[in-house]
């Protein structure tokens, strides 16, 4: 540091504690728990204003309603925090469901459309990650693209007909409970569980990291920077199967407008929960924060019968901040 560049002196406004400037410390302590503490703050609101809140029940919905979001949103924070985004995130979820609802409907095999899902959305991310890497076009280009192609595929394989499954025990993974737990909150758990881990504890995670921090330092350092970027998308795709098993069997429907909104429902949770749209920062506990939030926001409106419009005016005042306290943290760095 030069003689210009100083840190603050003492006296000029700058309130310094153990030698980090108080303003920067507020700004990184909003940007990593704000979204938790609103959560709660709106749990523990909601659960006093309503005796039917804080219901086993009414918490297993909000749980199971939001799953399928909720598993998109753990597995796309692997390619925000890569600095990278994924727009066709609801066309794959299209495709999925009526690719599963098809199958089952012409082989009476439950099983091999479910799992048909993940895999078709594994093979989806992995070309969406080609397609940034191979042809060098930048993530929000290349799956908006690949968003329009996979929304006609999904048109093409049903006509833009609704395909109903009657095959038997097709509901039963989106319907079906344990002890008053949907089988889908649980899987849900074990994405977060793996995903966390993998982020957090692998060198995978650490290289996603370094990627969206400086994606040429990690390239002088030795990251296969095309693989981690083809990685995630292919992480993305396979959630994303993952969560079109879920609502396709939920509904027990297949319908090419499926999952309509979800990318960008997806990105907002992310980005709400404190990872940064820059890239480099994030975790998934973060987005499953956002995905809750969301949800809790639209159940206390419709518990206060407030204008619907209200909620996407709060939610959007909301995401707004959390992207300005993003881009605050990232002048001060």
């Amino acid at each position: 540091m030069t003689a210009t560049e100083t840190a603050p002196e003492a006296g000029a406004g700058a309130d310094v504690r153990g030698g980090v400037p108080i303003g920067p410390r507020v700004i990184a302590f909003a940007r990593d728990y704000a979204a938790l503490i609103l959560l709660v703050a709106i749990f523990v609101t909601l659960s006093i204003i309503s005796s039917s809140f804080l219901s086993f029940t009414n918490v297993m919905n909000i749980l199971n309603q939001n799953t399928p979001l909720a598993i998109i949103a753990v597995a796309g924070t692997f390619v925000i925090v890569s600095g990278a985004f994924d727009l066709s995130t609801a066309a794959m979820y299209a495709v999925v469901s009526v690719v599963a609802a098809s199958v089952a409907t012409s082989t009476g095999s439950t099983w091999t459309a479910l799992l048909a899902a993940p895999v078709l959305g594994l093979v989806m991310g992995v070309l969406n990650g080609l397609a940034v890497t191979r042809l060098n076009v930048h993530s929000f280009l290349a799956t908006l693209a690949s968003s329009l192609v996979y929304k006609a595929v999904a048109v093409l394989i049903t006509g833009g007909s609704l395909i109903t499954v009657t095959t038997s025990g097709f509901s039963d993974l989106g319907r079906g409970q344990v002890a008053g737990v949907f089988y889908s909150v649980l899987i849900l758990l074990a994405v977060f569980a793996l995903a966390s881990l993998l982020l957090n504890g692998t060198v995978f995670g650490r290289h996603v990291f370094a990627v969206g921090g400086n994606s040429d330092a990690a390239h002088l350092s030795g990251v296969r920077v095309d693989r981690v970027k083809v990685t995630v998308f292919a992480l993305s795709g396979l959630a994303v199967g993952i969560a079109g098993a879920i609502g396709v069997s939920r509904l027990a429907s297949g319908q090419p407008q499926a999952g309509s909104g979800l990318e960008l429902q997806a990105i907002a949770a992310i980005i709400l929960g404190g990872s940064s749209i820059y890239g480099g920062i994030g975790a998934v506990w973060r987005s499953l924060v956002g995905v809750y939030l969301i949800a809790l926001i639209g159940n206390g409106f419709d518990i206060l019968n407030v204008n619907p419009q209200m909620k996407d005016l709060v939610t959007g005042v909301i995401i707004l901040a959390a992207v300005a306290l993003a881009a605050a943290d990232r002048r001060r760095r």
